[in-house]
């Protein structure tokens, strides 16, 4: 694809962008016209002073010669402010719009979206690549549409004053832009890595600031440095090269305007010298050559902005064209079915099967344990069963029906999930106990479930009880009252459908019994599906299935799969010798 069909896509993306953001188009048409209004003020000041440089003395001094100089200077300052708050008004609208789609869009994208994405990067475009088109839209869009009309306003004006020196200064002023052109290509490609570094750094930031304690218990503080110091330094050459594109666009600027300059001051002095200008004319010559050299620059500066949003806009388009999960469905469940696996697959890559063939049923009001060996698939299908991922081939029922038929939410609500890390949002006990609840809790329903989660005893002990503030990621709380809390979290969820990821994998033995009695109360009454290595935590289970490198290869009860199934003994004989379970 050759640069310029890349360019002339990116300018429809980003006008694609910002349409879709729905910018106040009354406002910006106000904001517009007083722009215009401002500059053709401006435009006027020139004129005025030519008249009083041509007439001036203490006699011929008019009072209503000062009186429409200084309304004039009066009126472009009121409305280019009133213009400018409108524009930033518009611009900072049209942004905060934007965030909010792609805030609602990241929301509803699939798992596989954030599997290949860090979160630093999808962090980053949010907050760098919007900030870049809101510079555009509300600072560099008013001052560009100014420069224009003080551009086309001034040179007409200076094309009846002088015509010849007005043609030279067109000539120069197009020779600069052809000069132009190439820097403003490179400034877009050195933007678009300088957004792409920038939120791969902010991934790193991210990564290495939530996972801090692990950073400094494996004492990788010097791995990390050196791995930020990469980003750091490409971050600066990215800063190198776009000084280097300003030195040389500054300077070339500043000659320009010199030249410009020497020239008009010297061939409108001849004039005068032969009574072809008058003085008068040679001052308003020069001011509107001022009134030239500013639209100019900032016309340079706004396509430098452009350049960059083209870049920002392509990294934000790819988001917003991202697959999401599907919203449509029923959102009627009838509780207390079957679950159904039929010739299930599941693969990442095509030739690198997770799943493959599963046929299974999990039957309703019972525990279903599924166990294997590590990398077997057993997580993978959990993910199928809450439909983070479609099965790449087969369907899997709840009674007759086929899950992708109900809405996302609604069967989600059907499913309390429980795992080994029991993720805790930064907050208050309360919060994370009633997370993604919309009913109020009262305190009576709110220490039901936590004491029947065997947490309302610490939780009582804490300093705020329920409001205890829990730090990020739960860091205030041990590894069982996190468990707990979870626990307290699906109660109150009230689900048909249990999973249990290795929900006690990661305790004591002491923080292990209080959980499995809290677990055995969650049990009581609904389908369960539990994930183990532990074969001591689903011996009592009512099937265990045993998976291992996709497929199943075994069902039955503890009793009937020991005698049955070589592997399932196996692990069941290393667990018996080292006491994780009993004869």
């Amino acid at each position: 694809m050759s640069e310029q069909t890349s360019t002339g896509k990116g300018w429809r993306r980003l006008l694609t962008l910002i349409m879709n953001a729905k910018p106040p188009k009354l406002l910006l048409l106000t904001a517009l016209l007083l722009s215009l209004l401002s500059t053709v003020a401006y435009l006027m000041v020139p004129i005025m002073t030519k008249e009083l440089v041509n007439g001036f003395s203490a006699d011929s001094l008019k009072s209503s010669q000062i009186v429409l100089m200084a309304s004039a200077v009066f009126i472009q300052a009121i409305t280019q402010s009133l213009s400018v708050y409108m524009f930033s008004y518009s611009g900072n609208k049209v942004v905060s719009s934007i965030r909010d789609s792609l805030w609602r869009k990241i929301l509803k994208l699939r798992i596989s979206y954030f599997d290949n994405n860090a979160s630093g990067d999808v962090i980053s475009r949010i907050t760098n690549d919007t900030a870049v088109v809101r510079g555009l839209v509300a600072e560099h869009f008013s001052n560009f549409i100014t420069g224009i009309v003080s551009l086309i306003g001034s040179l007409i004006i200076m094309f009846y004053m002088n015509w010849q020196m007005t043609l030279v200064i067109i000539g120069v002023f197009l020779i600069s832009a052809l000069l132009m052109v190439p820097l403003g290509r490179a400034m877009y490609t050195i933007s678009k890595g300088m957004q792409d570094e920038t939120a791969s750094f902010t991934s790193i930031l991210s990564r290495v600031v939530s996972d801090v304690r692990l950073v400094k218990a494996s004492g990788a503080e010097a791995e990390e440095y050196n791995r930020g110091s990469i980003g750091i330094n490409k971050l600066f050459r990215f800063g190198l090269k776009e000084a280097r594109i300003q030195a040389i666009i500054s300077p070339v600027i500043s000659l320009i305007i010199l030249l410009i300059l020497v020239g008009i001051i010297g061939f409108g002095g001849a004039q005068i010298a032969s009574g072809a200008m008058t003085a008068g004319e040679l001052v308003a010559f020069i001011l509107y050559l001022f009134q030239i050299i500013f639209p100019v620059m900032s016309i340079s500066q706004f396509f430098t902005q452009y350049q960059k949003a083209l870049g920002a806009t392509e990294s934000l388009a790819a988001i917003m064209q991202s697959e999401e999960e599907p919203e449509d469905g029923t959102s009627t469940i009838q509780s207390g079915k079957t679950i159904q696996l039929k010739n299930v697959s599941f693969t990442y890559k095509a030739d690198q099967p997770i799943l493959e063939n599963l046929e299974l049923t999990i039957e309703s009001g019972k525990a279903t344990a599924i166990v294997g060996p590590s990398g077997g698939g057993k997580t993978t299908l959990f993910s199928l069963l809450e439909r983070f991922y479609l099965p790449s081939s087969g369907s899997i029922h709840y009674g007759n029906e086929n899950i992708e038929q109900f809405t996302l939410r609604a069967w989600r609500e059907q499913i309390g999930y429980v795992s080994q890390e029991s993720p805790i949002i930064a907050g208050s006990i309360r919060d994370n106990i009633t997370y993604g609840l919309e009913r109020i809790i009262s305190d009576e329903e709110l220490a039901q479930a936590a004491e029947m989660a065997y947490a309302d005893g610490f939780i009582r002990e804490l300093p705020d009880a329920y409001d205890t503030e829990v730090g990020e990621r739960g860091i205030k709380l041990s590894g069982g009252q996190r468990q707990r809390i979870a626990i307290a979290r699906a109660l109150l969820r009230n689900p048909n459908i249990l999973m249990l990821d290795e929900a006690t994998s990661n305790l004591d033995s002491s923080s292990e019994e209080i959980v499995q009695q809290a677990l055995h109360n969650l049990m009581a009454g609904r389908t369960t599906i539990i994930i183990a290595h532990r074969l001591a935590t689903v011996v009592d289970a009512h099937k265990i299935v045993f998976i291992e490198k996709g497929r199943i290869t075994g069902t039955g009860t503890h009793e009937q799969l020991y005698e049955t199934h070589l592997m399932y003994r196996k692990f069941a004989d290393q667990q018996l010798r080292s006491g994780i379970i009993e004869t």
